[in-house]
């Protein structure tokens, strides 16, 4: 039978305190677990015997814990594959205990969205450090799983959706399988830049977000190539952003998240209750602007917003000056010290080249690889895929631990 033991009460309860949950099928490991997390800062702890014919170690659990540690037995590849059945969304953050030599048990944990991998015998000062950055980063709101990049103009056609459009492209060749998410409900041009035609636009998915997995949202998408799928704005389609309930934005960002590597973008140029969720949530945003008065008051009032206002972190926020000429009025410095930050990108001005590829709905790199603005947005995916691959810490324990020695 499924057996549930709740950890000892604090004297004082932390009302605030995630919820830990222990599970496996060996009572002894369960317990040795169980004594070294206990008195962990910014947990409750319990544990499950799972001893009957289920191998989910979350069967019959509700609500569910924030953290779920894993023992895995013998019928490690049924556990795992019970959790894989689950939708993502159903997934508590996971650590797993257990046979690390075994590379199929390591696969299939990290698909699961295991976060570490504590080898047998567990150390008790490695399993206690584990929860404390599980603890961390849950309490941070960090998002794992892959990263969502916002795009967004400082004015009217400075580039953003030229820029997103094809940053998308570039990571879907560099960093993974991504998703281009053209959320102007009125006036995008996404699925025109990639000469598609959607069958379903934004709108239909926010309506269904609720009900929706990785796949279906997969098969709402146009696909454009095997690692880039394109939710863009069906012509015709009329939708006002305060008609959009802001959970189902929440729902459809942070599903895009578990499903994709990368998630990019194009938002309309304006602030509100969608642009604001967007921008809260992404990893990285991208304020576009070119080289003119209009341009960086407009740039100067949009940052203050991002900053104080959204309360995007400055290191998030990254400036990109595009079509730039360096005989302009408006040089770098001024566009530095206007928005007072120490890093502007550019990208030149290929405005021919540019034009030709939205033209035909063919990305810069299928039409002109050689193009000075392909090779800048080039630089712009292996910069981010560069700094994913420097963040991905877990993906580096795991490695040392399966082959040292």
């Amino acid at each position: 039978m499924l057996k549930l033991v709740d950890g000892d009460a604090a004297i004082r309860p932390d009302v605030h305190a995630l919820q830990l949950l222990i599970s496996g099928r060996d009572a002894q490991s369960l317990a040795s677990f169980k004594d070294m997390a206990q008195g962990l800062p910014g947990y409750r702890i319990s544990t499950r015997l799972v001893s009957n014919g289920h191998t989910d170690p979350l069967y019959g659990v509700d609500p569910l814990p924030d953290v779920l540690v894993l023992h895995l037995s013998q019928l490690w590849r049924d556990e795992l594959g019970a959790l894989l059945q689950r939708e993502r969304g159903r997934r508590p953050p996971l650590l797993i205990c257990g046979p690390l030599e075994n590379r199929e048990a390591v696969r299939l944990a990290m698909q699961a969205g295991a976060r570490d991998f504590l080898p047998e015998p567990v150390v008790p000062g490695e399993l206690r450090a584990a929860l404390l950055r599980l603890v961390t980063e849950t309490r941070s709101g960090a998002q794992h799983g892959g990263r969502l990049i916002a795009v967004i103009n400082a004015k009217g056609g400075s580039g953003a959706t030229l820029i997103a459009c094809n940053l998308a492209h570039q990571l879907s060749i560099q960093g993974g399988k991504s998703l281009l998410l053209d959320l102007d409900l009125q006036f995008g041009s996404v699925a025109h830049a990639f000469d598609v035609s959607p069958a379903h636009g934004p709108v239909d998915v926010l309506q269904r977000a609720d009900s929706l997995d990785g796949v279906a949202l997969h098969g709402f998408c146009s696909h454009f190539s095997g690692t880039l799928d394109v939710l863009g704005v069906r012509s015709g389609e009329l939708c006002l952003s305060q008609d959009v309930p802001l959970e189902q934005l929440e729902t459809l960002l942070d599903l895009a998240r578990n499903s994709y590597d990368w998630t990019v973008v194009d938002l309309p140029r304006h602030i509100d209750h969608l642009t604001g969720v967007t921008l809260e949530k992404a990893d990285r945003v991208y304020l576009v602007l070119q080289q003119s008065v209009g341009h960086l008051k407009d740039a100067a009032r949009l940052w203050r917003i991002l900053r104080d206002d959204l309360g995007v972190p400055a290191g998030q926020i990254e400036v990109v000056v595009n079509r730039y000429e360096k005989s302009a009025p408006v040089s770098l410095r001024d566009i530095g010290e206007a928005l007072r930050c120490e890093r502007v990108v550019t990208l030149p001005n290929d405005y021919a080249v540019a034009s030709e590829s939205q033209n035909a709905g063919i990305p810069l790199e299928l039409k002109a690889p050689r193009a000075a603005i392909t090779r800048g947005i080039r630089q712009f995916g292996q910069q981010l895929v560069g700094e994913q691959h420097r963040d991905d810490s877990l993906f580096k324990r795991t490695i040392g631990r399966l082959f040292r020695g």
